[in-house]
């Protein structure tokens, strides 16, 4: 991978195989998109769960390390950070509570992503799934 290219920018396949999901989050194949924006990046998801196509909303995450509002979520903030160059960390919080957090860490090579994740999902459940994303030529 050219030093020039961004690390995170570009098409990602979920690597099945290869991921730990969460009993109740078990996709049978995904693709992610993460595009380049000025303050971040806008990240979109969709693939195959219980065989019904699946689009998750649209996360934006903006690497200043503040608290930004969710679309269509009241009272609730999301705060996301690079630490570095292949990192990005983001927190979603209702008041004191912690709805969700992940980390979106791109290999040295470029060539992998992975994904850890946990949370509440909107049954009210716990979670935690680490999915490994392949890079897509």
């Amino acid at each position: 991978m050219s030093n020039q290219q961004d690390p995170f920018s570009g098409t990602w396949k979920m690597n099945a195989p290869k991921s730990n999901f969460d009993p109740n989050h078990r996709p049978s194949e995904a693709t992610m998109r993460f595009t380049r924006e000025s303050e971040g990046y806008l990240m979109q998801a969709e693939g195959v769960s219980n065989g019904k196509r699946v689009q998750e909303q649209p996360q934006r995450f903006i690497l200043d390390d503040k608290e930004h509002p969710v679309a269509g979520a009241p009272d609730v903030v999301v705060v996301s950070s690079c630490p570095d160059a292949n990192t990005i960390r983001t927190v979603a919080r209702s008041g004191d509570r912690t709805l969700g957090e992940g980390s979106y860490v791109v290999s040295a090579d470029g060539a992998t992503l992975t994904a850890t994740i946990s949370g509440i999902d909107a049954q009210q459940r716990r979670f935690e799934t680490t999915v490994l994303w392949d890079r897509q030529k």
